[in-house]
């Protein structure tokens, strides 16, 4: 039996985000690639993350910058908090919270990721935060306040 999947969907990793990181699929959603990206940066793949980057916001040397920005990070858990439709059926929105470890402090990241689908692959595009209340529910997953938690 496999390992369990490093993007938290529960499922072994043969089965779930590993077959994209080899290049033996391709993800089908907007959110299994935003799963399969957060797996890629736990197995520390540039290689994936450089070529499901859309076009338009790929930089020079992306590869080598994401693999120099490995050092140092281990990633703790994601959570997926909300899947949301675009303005068109090759849009769609990610948000997610994903907690990691560097320099010995714990942070974490909060984003709403957008994707878009062409010659039906999905690519990330950006993401913006999404804004949260000190008495909203905490986007860790943990089901308490914000303020109480992660805030």
């Amino acid at each position: 039996m496999s390992e369990k999947c490093p993007c938290c969907s529960g499922k072994e990793y043969s089965l779930c985000c590993q077959p994209y990181l080899n290049g033996q699929a391709n993800p089908s959603s907007a959110e299994q690639l935003m799963r399969s990206r957060y797996s890629a940066y736990v197995v520390k793949n540039a290689a994936w993350l450089a070529a499901t980057w859309h076009s338009s916001k790929r930089v020079a040397d992306l590869e080598t910058l994401l693999s120099e920005s490995f050092s140092g990070t281990e990633w703790l858990g994601l959570n997926v908090t909300r899947c949301n439709d675009g303005s068109h059926e090759n849009e769609a929105f990610i948000t997610f919270f994903a907690r990691y470890l560097e320099k010995g402090r714990t942070s974490a990241i909060y984003e709403c990721s957008r994707f878009l689908r062409e010659d039906q692959r999905w690519y990330y595009v950006d993401g913006t935060t999404p804004e949260l209340g000190r008495n909203d529910r905490c986007p860790c997953g943990s089901d308490k306040k914000y303020k109480k938690c992660c805030g």
